[in-house]
């Protein structure tokens, strides 16, 4: 999963990213708003964390501007503002949350967890697609009754590609998703074919069937069998 933190408090943005680097998040960061418009105009994102106050501009623009856009990002404002007409402003512009600082690291992360299992598999606590069992909350998966052991790489371009089933990921789009914004400085993708050749190999080790199809001069499609 990937997160843009924007967030103009130095020790704070670090603090964060480093902490949900910790669980397994990739993380960007924007310490302005003028950074912070470049990268949600560039990039995609499951999750963005916006302070309101921001040096150049408001965090309300940018959430207007991700909702204009039709992004599919979770947004959860976080800022020192506690005034009801704030929530209700970014509400209504189409935000998912609000965090008042100060705030423990811990219930933030658990904010993140609630919207994606909300935004990706619509609240679900188990998601059975095929022979394939996912716990969101564990990071386990299943095939039938045997578990399977995957990195958090694999894990993450596993529930990537299924929260886009039957729709063709192009190898620049899971390398962006899973590696975050500075996928675009590699000479190649080799290293996502050796990920996604790894995953599919797991699946049918466990007993499963490949649910994986290559897109040949596009990249990938899962496809539920």
């Amino acid at each position: 999963m990937k997160i843009l933190i924007i967030e103009d408090e130095i020790p704070l943005l670090k603090n964060i990213q480093s902490y949900l680097q910790q669980e397994g998040y990739i993380c960007e960061t924007a310490e302005n708003y003028e950074i912070a418009h470049q990268k949600i105009n560039v990039y995609e994102y499951d999750c963005i964390l916006v302070d309101i106050t921001l040096p150049g501009g408001s965090g309300l623009s940018l959430i207007d501007e991700l909702k204009k856009m039709h992004s599919v990002a979770g947004v959860i404002i976080i800022s020192a503002k506690n005034s009801l007409d704030d929530r209700i402003s970014g509400l209504e512009l189409g935000s998912d949350d609000y965090l008042t600082k100060p705030f423990h690291l811990s219930e933030l992360n658990a904010r993140i967890k609630a919207l994606m299992r909300r935004k990706q598999f619509k609240g679900e606590r188990e998601i059975t697609i095929g022979d394939l069992k996912v716990f969101p909350l564990e990071k386990r998966v299943l095939v039938g009754s045997n578990e399977m052991e995957l990195t958090t790489k694999e894990y993450h371009i596993l529930t990537y590609f299924l929260t886009n089933c039957n729709r063709v990921l192009t190898k620049e789009a899971i390398a962006e998703h899973v590696w975050g914004d500075h996928y675009d400085t590699v000479d190649s993708f080799d290293f996502i074919y050796v990920h996604v050749n790894n995953l599919r190999n797991k699946i049918e080790k466990a007993g499963g069937k490949d649910p994986i199809k290559t897109a040949y001069g596009m990249g990938y499609k899962f496809v539920a069998l």
